[in-house]
């Protein structure tokens, strides 16, 4: 289908005897929001893992535009449109603002191979605007990464992938450590994402923001995707049914909030 951005066939993970992903078939399309979940170690992590290379898949195929992909690391899959927020920020904490952001995509000012001088005016003013497009504020952006607060260092990674997403943006969990404010700001800039018409695939726990934030909801349990269903077609006792095996009751209260 034309309007398949993303779309894997039969995604397989082994660790030794454990099968932490099998058989994932998934599709995203163009434009499209969709949030994947499942409990602790229902396999959404390594499913996003093999899609941006970080691991290397057991068996499967992925197909990125229509096309048969298999990125030889992370920074090819970037270089390809994929631009991923991961658990553990992947900042480096002695830069500041501007050169994370630009952290293996610098602007060269003088180009003399590894010897190169930046622009790192450039690199500044460029910096800014994409904090503006994405409604992240930092008061200093000469700071470094290290001085920062988590969610500060959150919104700094979230703004990377927001400012450079080309074709696809993942998200690993994004608010999993922010307050009730820097949660707000996050959410904004999905929501500022959607209006771009920029695919996103959102891992979450929290229902509230999965239901305020996608189009369609992808279940994880046991390594296995055990359902794909629209926002508006489901509810959150549906949603943790599937995700726990176990029919939820009606009146029940969703177990991830």
């Amino acid at each position: 289908m034309d309007d398949v951005i993303l779309e894997t066939r039969g995604l397989t993970k082994y660790y030794g005897g454990l099968h932490a992903l099998e058989d994932a078939d998934f599709q995203l399309r163009r434009g499209e929001h969709v949030a994947v979940v499942g409990d602790n170690g229902a396999g959404k992590s390594t499913f996003v893992r093999q899609i941006t290379a970080v691991e290397r898949r057991t068996a499967g195929e992925i197909f990125f535009e229509g096309q048969p992909v298999n990125f030889a690391s992370p920074l090819k899959a970037r270089e390809a449109g994929i631009e991923t927020v991961f658990q553990n920020l992947a900042l480096a904490d002695d830069l500041d603002v501007p050169s994370n952001l630009y952290l293996g995509r610098e602007i060269i000012r003088i180009p003399l191979g590894p010897f190169s001088i930046l622009d790192r005016r450039a690199m500044r003013e460029a910096t800014q605007q994409a904090l503006e497009r994405t409604a992240v504020k930092i008061q200093d952006i000469t700071r470094t990464i290290r001085h920062m607060s988590g969610g500060q260092r959150q919104c700094v990674a979230i703004a990377r992938a927001a400012a450079f997403a080309s074709k696809l943006i993942i998200m690993d969990e994004p608010t999993a450590a922010l307050g009730v404010q820097e949660t707000a700001q996050v959410e904004n800039i999905i929501r500022g994402l959607k209006q771009r018409g920029v695919p996103l695939i959102l891992i979450s726990h929290n229902l509230r923001q999965v239901f305020d934030l996608v189009d369609r909801i992808v279940v994880f349990r046991r390594g296995r995707i055990v359902a794909s269903l629209n926002r508006g077609e489901t509810d959150g006792n549906d949603i943790v049914a599937h995700i726990t095996g176990v029919k939820s009751g009606a009146g029940e209260q969703p177990a991830f909030i």
